[in-house]
């Protein structure tokens, strides 16, 4: 009854909360920047929508993941950054501009990708036969994941657009009961795994924690490489190395009906807050 009431009731209105709180913070103007910045949103969509998959991929493989949680994985390679990432980047003295242009546009293309990445890892790593059942995103499950993330992000923006002082107002409380919320869901999907638990952190946790530690380090090098800014560099790297662990694991339990699938997602938001602010730390030792 209440793993019921947590899938069809909290975590919607949970990642409802989350993707309003990210309209909150946008205007149509976040998608027009890209003129602004078109080499460093182009290298940042390149790291976000290939190189974060196709590390995650091979570390999935390097650990020898089981088929669940190497999905699970993927599935968070695939999810988009947020407001976090917004948040540490700000603290970090990066481009925030363009890590709201980021994940203004990350938020909308992932609705495209994240369906792909995740059935073609579910394709791979499941490995069922011609007769075997598979669980994929099916087309009225990715609508689904349309609806709860674009009506809340729109409304935000609205008003944002409309009623920008109350905009203002409404974000700390958003962002606040935000925290609440994704703290709620990754213990309550720890709690249904409880028993198992031991074993997924032995599993995952390390394939996590490398994940993330060089996703950040090649979302920061890659872009300095390529001759851009400091700020833009510490910019993609939150972007890529914060994920919205929400939204994977709402996913994972509420459209692949699948918790385990949610650990590495779970695992991952733990790990995040903390590398981040040891990374945001050591980019800034040395001035520039």
């Amino acid at each position: 009854m209440q793993s019921n009431m947590l899938l069809s009731v909290v975590m919607p209105i949970a990642l409802g909360i989350i993707m309003l709180g990210l309209g909150l913070s946008l205007k149509i103007d976040d998608f027009k920047r890209v003129v602004v910045y078109p080499k460093a949103v182009v290298v940042g969509l390149f790291c976000q929508m290939l190189l974060l998959p196709t590390i995650c991929f091979f570390v999935a493989r390097g650990f020898g993941l089981s088929p669940e949680l190497a999905v699970g994985l993927m599935l968070l390679s695939a999810s988009p950054g947020g407001a976090t990432a917004n948040l540490y980047s700000h603290l970090s003295k990066g481009d925030v501009a363009l890590n709201v242009t980021l994940t203004a546009i990350n938020s909308v293309l992932t609705l495209f990708t994240l369906p792909l990445i995740v059935n073609l890892s579910i394709a791979y790593f499941m490995q069922a036969g011609p007769d075997g059942p598979v669980v994929t995103m099916q087309f009225k499950k990715v609508v689904e994941v349309f609806a709860i993330v674009l009506v809340p992000v729109s409304i935000g923006m609205f008003v944002n657009a409309k009623w920008s002082d109350l905009s203002k107002k409404l974000e700390k409380p958003v962002k606040i009961m935000s925290a609440v919320f994704l703290a709620l869901i990754i213990i309550a999907a720890v709690m249904k795994e409880k028993e198992h638990m031991a074993s997924y952190f032995q599993q995952v946790g390390i394939a996590a924690l490398v994940f993330n530690l060089v996703s950040m380090t090649a979302g920061f090098f890659i872009p300095i490489m390529l001759n851009l800014g400091k700020k833009q560099a510490i910019a993609i790297g939150m972007e890529i190395g914060i994920h919205n662990g929400t939204l994977a694991i709402y996913i994972a339990m509420q459209i692949l009906d699948n918790t385990v699938m949610g650990i590495p997602a779970a695992i991952y938001s733990l790990i995040m807050f903390f590398t981040a602010a040891g990374f945001g730390f050591l980019v800034n030792m040395k001035k520039e």
